[in-house]
């Protein structure tokens, strides 16, 4: 039977504090919240009121359950406030020497048979719960930001941490209509261990100016459905606490690469400029702790700025070659926004699959009301469809979209160069191979790009726009403003594996992928921390599911391959597991059984 918690102590009322003692009082418990000065105290009170006050506004807290709420909760300073209660959750900053002096305080204050927990995200429990006469009472609780909205609470066990208190503080999260994951103590548990190598890797690559912050950020929302781009959500979390997180997971983590603090960071702390809290970090906002972005000088031109009247060439007639699907949807996205569409296939039956299949997509827009059937019939009456090559001779941009096969591609690419006429644009839609491959095999390198567009492409509203360092400045306007023509939000980057999105996105799945390895956590609790504690779409094991475990493995040693960052090397697990026949859905076994 777990113990009834009538009452429970928080100290320290910042954000995070705040939100767990509102999660408390929200669902009956009595809250004593203690901060060490009275101006602390009333900071902490003016959060925990704005956000009912919000939540009331919203509809979602009627104005007698704030009362009730707020009745619940008595504000104090003082650790000796705290001798009574139940469980104490320490929420301070993250700083090993504070959390241990609190909790020795703790020890001698509380009763005997208080439980003692800290909402640590990455210092050690252990550490933590030594510096107490009572460590087998000491228990990680870790809360997710908004804490009254996120469903998920990492508990964290110690080695001596006594079982009863891991199900009693179970059974507490349930309570609280949280969802828990139970783990041992390790440098930055599940979410922030793989989290913040994913932030890290986005700051070196805006630190290296690669792309920039808003690319940075778009690729990972609209290519991945992610709720906020790396960037930004470094602005909300805090460059210092960010920094205090990667060097802490750095330095107890095996001393892992991944998780070595982007110096610019550092710099970005000492200046001053911490993100939201600050007013101003990787963006700059309209006060201190304001969400609302304003312009500054950093600040770039509105993505496919440039336009066919500013150093871009016109588009008019378009060539795609390729009949998958990936294929088949660009034709789709092209002939919708009103270009004439020259399609080539290897045959008249790909020919008629691939027009059955554009009709069937434009259909089924008909009848969710995307489109009227006027729009369909003229959209289907703007492809040509052919099995020729030399029907490109006229188009204004031609895009190859066949299988990732380099030897194939630089053969398509050689024959463009004969067929099509001078200045007409050269694209790939590539997602791993480096575009001035294709871009060699044409005596006109300066007019070949890549044009990675995400599957299904008539949905996805991001193109990674590839350039090499033969690509001229004309072409990559004309293809900026030719995505703003099509709906869809051009990131510009360089010919580098993995472009953006994969280049960010499948060194996470093969952190995840090593995690599981080593035993530390189940898929399924993997899979939970990252939905419910970081908002994603998808966990990683669901994802590389989907995506195949072929193609992830493939794209891993490709990043692997030109990168030569150890942490990229693919998890021994996944090519082991290619190598057994599991690789996902398509075969109806990978990480999870789909057979049924």
């Amino acid at each position: 039977m777990a113990r009834e918690f009538t009452s429970i102590g928080v100290v320290g009322l910042g954000t995070m504090g705040a939100g767990i003692v509102e999660v408390f009082a929200r669902n009956g418990v009595d809250v004593v919240a203690v901060e060490v000065s009275e101006s602390a105290l009333e900071r902490g009170r003016a959060v925990l009121t704005g956000s009912t006050d919000r939540a009331v506004a919203r509809g979602k807290l009627t104005e007698a359950d704030r009362a009730a709420l707020l009745s619940r909760v008595r504000f104090a300073t003082g650790l000796t406030e705290l001798r009574d209660v139940d469980l104490v959750i320490e929420a301070v900053p993250e700083h090993l020497e504070l959390k241990r002096a609190i909790f020795a305080e703790l020890d001698k204050v509380c009763k005997p048979a208080a439980i003692l927990a800290t909402n640590t995200s990455s210092l050690s429990v252990t550490e933590i719960s030594v510096a107490t006469t009572r460590p087998n009472q000491v228990v990680g609780m870790h809360f997710f930001n908004p804490a009254p909205i996120m469903k998920l609470v990492e508990i964290i066990k110690t080695v001596v941490t006594a079982d009863d208190v891991v199900s009693d503080i179970e059974a507490l999260c349930a309570r609280l209509g949280k969802v828990d994951v139970t783990i041992n103590d390790r440098a930055g548990f599940i979410a922030n261990a793989l989290l913040f190598g994913y932030l890290n890797h986005a700051v070196q690559m805006y630190e290296s100016k690669y792309a920039t912050r808003e690319d940075i950020d778009a690729a990972m929302r609209l290519g991945c459905g992610l709720p906020m781009g790396p960037l930004a959500l470094m602005d909300l979390i805090g460059l210092d606490t960010a920094y205090e997180i990667l060097d802490t997971m750095y330095r107890r983590g095996g001393r892992d690469r991944r998780h070595a603090p982007v110096p610019l960071i550092k710099q970005m702390v000492t200046a001053g400029l911490l993100g939201r809290k600050s007013g101003r970090g990787f963006y700059t906002y309209e006060k201190p702790g304001s969400p609302v972005v304003v312009p500054d000088e950093l600040t770039p031109a509105a993505p496919g700025a440039h336009e066919a009247g500013d150093g871009g060439r016109q588009i008019a007639k378009v060539g795609v070659v390729g009949s998958g699907t990936m294929a088949t949807g660009i034709i789709e996205v092209f002939a919708k926004a009103g270009y004439d569409v020259v399609s080539v296939t290897r045959g008249a039956e790909k020919s008629t699959k691939a027009r059955d299949k554009i009709t069937a997509s434009l259909t089924k827009a008909v009848v969710r009301g995307k489109l009227d059937e006027a729009d369909r019939d003229a959209a289907l009456g703007r492809v040509t469809w052919s099995n020729s090559l030399d029907d490109l001779g006229d188009v204004d941009l031609v895009v190859e979209a066949v299988v990732e096969e380099l030897s194939v591609k630089k053969a398509l690419f050689a024959n463009f160069d004969e067929i099509c006429k001078p200045g007409t644009v050269l694209a790939t839609t590539t997602s791993s191979l480096p575009v001035v491959e294709c871009a060699v095999a044409t005596n006109r390198p300066g007019d070949v790009i890549g044009l990675h567009f995400f599957n299904p492409a008539p949905i996805m509203g991001l193109v990674e726009v590839v350039r090499t360092i033969r690509t001229s400045e004309e072409t990559v306007a004309t293809t900026r403003a030719l995505c703003q023509k099509l709906g869809k939000y051009p990131v510009v980057c360089a010919d580098r594996a993995g472009f953006v999105v994969n280049a960010l996105l499948f060194p996470y799945l093969n952190d995840a992928i090593r995690m599981l390895e080593t035993s530390y956590a189940t898929a399924d609790d993997i899979d939970f921390a990252m939905k419910l504690g970081c908002g994603y779409p998808m966990g990683p094991f669901e994802l590389l599911d989907v995506v195949g475990l072929d193609v992830s493995l493939a794209i891993e040693r490709e990043l692997y391959n030109e990168l030569r960052e150890p942490g990229f090397a693919p998890a021994p697990l996944l090519e082991q597991l290619v190598t057994a026949g599991y690789l996902g859905r398509k075969v109806g076994r990978g990480f999870r059984d789909h057979s049924r």
